[in-house]
């Protein structure tokens, strides 16, 4: 391969959760359209993989669809937003090396007045409190920041340190993804003051992780005021999507669904390497939506070590000004 890959897999629409920032729950996929293991398989090798949805523990054979990625990549993590732990803790005694990413939306009363899912707080700590009890090491949790959770983004973060968990975030955005195009910050100083705040804790730490995502922190606070984006887009080069019912894209984020191709009946190198493909990124190369990368910081610190690194120097003495 010419480039490492990163893919995430969304494996089924359908979620027990109904958030305020993402319809998907009103538009669920039916199980018998959603992608089986012989799509699984038409898949290229990867460097990473993230299984999502949706809510990915809504599919029974999700086991099975975890053993054939095994195939595929070198690692991966669920995004879930807890609430199965039955499942969750099944799953992982199986495959103790799996990654699992929880969603939480701020402290319990945020959290569940977000999610609308009846004590959804409680049921994801019961969850993330059984994993480390069993010894898993790759968990972690994240937050959507909004208007309504932003105070608790740096108490989530020490919550997040104090159990030893990884802590991602994000910001509200629009998408066909979500089926959502009126999600919008109401207060911007408030979310720019709460990120700085994190920026600021993460810099104090002595892991060259947590400085890279205080530089990833920063460029959601550029996202937030409208600046042109920090680093280029690499999505269609280096990260792709597959959605429920086969067809690969390079973007979730894009106004448009635009489909590469679908796996149902092309192959893997006729749609990544097709006209259409080249049609795509040609999109992408233009794409006006000045997004940030959200979610893991292995991929794009893979494909541009050295910005991350220029910046974390300038600032971790003197902070962020």
């Amino acid at each position: 391969m010419k480039n490492k890959l990163h893919g995430s897999i969304i494996i089924t629409y359908r979620c027990n959760a109904k958030c305020n920032m993402c319809d998907v729950w009103k538009f669920p996929t039916k199980p018998t359209d959603e992608i089986g293991l012989d799509i699984i398989r038409k898949l290229p090798e990867m460097f990473f993989t993230n299984v999502t949805g949706g809510e990915p523990f809504a599919r029974q054979d999700l086991p099975d669809i975890i053993a054939e990625l095994r195939k595929k990549t070198k690692r991966i993590v669920i995004s879930t937003n807890g609430y199965f732990t039955g499942k969750i803790i099944d799953l992982c005694k199986k495959y103790p090396d799996l990654g699992i990413r929880i969603s939480i939306e701020g402290q319990e009363q945020s959290n569940d007045t977000i999610r609308q899912i009846p004590d959804g707080y409680k049921r994801t700590m019961e969850t993330l409190v059984k994993l480390r009890e069993m010894g898993i090491k790759d968990i972690g949790f994240g937050m959507t920041v909004q208007d309504l959770n932003a105070k608790d983004l740096v108490p989530l973060y020490e919550m997040a340190k104090g159990m030893g968990y990884e802590f991602a975030t994000a910001t509200l955005h629009n998408s066909h993804y979500f089926h959502k195009w009126d999600n919008k910050i109401q207060d911007k100083d408030v979310l720019i003051g709460e990120f700085r705040k994190l920026v600021k804790q993460l810099l104090k730490s002595k892991k060259p992780k947590e400085w890279f995502r205080a530089y990833f922190n920063y460029g959601l606070i550029n996202y937030i005021n409208g600046n042109l984006r920090l680093l280029p887009c690499e999505m269609g080069t280096n990260g792709f999507f597959v959605d429920p019912v086969g067809d690969v894209l390079v973007c979730n984020g894009m106004d448009k669904k635009e489909p590469l191709g679908n796996l149902n009946n092309q192959t893997w190198d006729e749609i990544w390497n097709g006209r259409r493909a080249d049609e795509v990124r040609a999109m992408v190369r233009s794409c006006p939506k000045n997004c940030w990368m959200i979610g893991s910081v292995a991929p794009a610190i893979h494909a541009h070590p050295l910005k991350p690194i220029f910046w974390v120097l300038k600032n971790k003495v003197g902070l962020i000004k």
